[in-house]
């Protein structure tokens, strides 16, 4: 079985199961006992839980107290970040890139001090 951070994808052969409570990963120190790295855990459910009787566990990535912890095999998925910088491409073709315009929309610093010192001799 290969088990891997649901954070980063590393593998995890070199830890034991169980899994204790502040156990990290060894790549991104990401703590392990998570409801995202859970067989339980799945976002298409109320309170991400699919276990009906588990108490509701706010930040899904921080080490909890879960006693039906159970850690899966297929917890790390890089889509998120793949598809947010998928996006981000995709807007920045359409509109061209945000960061180019801001910096066409602010002036030079030498425009910015030639601009100060009209205003200082009155010349314009």
């Amino acid at each position: 079985m290969a088990w891997v951070c649901w954070k980063c994808g590393a593998s995890l052969a070199d830890l034991s199961l169980p899994l204790r409570r502040l156990d990290e990963c060894p790549v991104c120190h990401a703590e392990l006992h998570v409801c995202k790295l859970c067989e339980w855990y799945s976002i298409s459910v109320a309170k991400h839980c699919r276990e009906t009787v588990a108490e509701e566990v706010k930040d899904k990535e921080r080490a909890n107290f879960c006693d039906y912890f159970k850690p899966r095999q297929d917890a790390y998925s890089a889509k998120s970040t793949d598809a947010a910088s998928k996006a981000q491409s995709e807007l920045d073709a359409l509109f061209g890139s945000s960061k180019k315009a801001d910096e066409a929309a602010q002036p030079s610093a030498a425009e910015k001090a030639r601009a100060e010192l009209e205003a200082l001799f009155g010349k314009k």
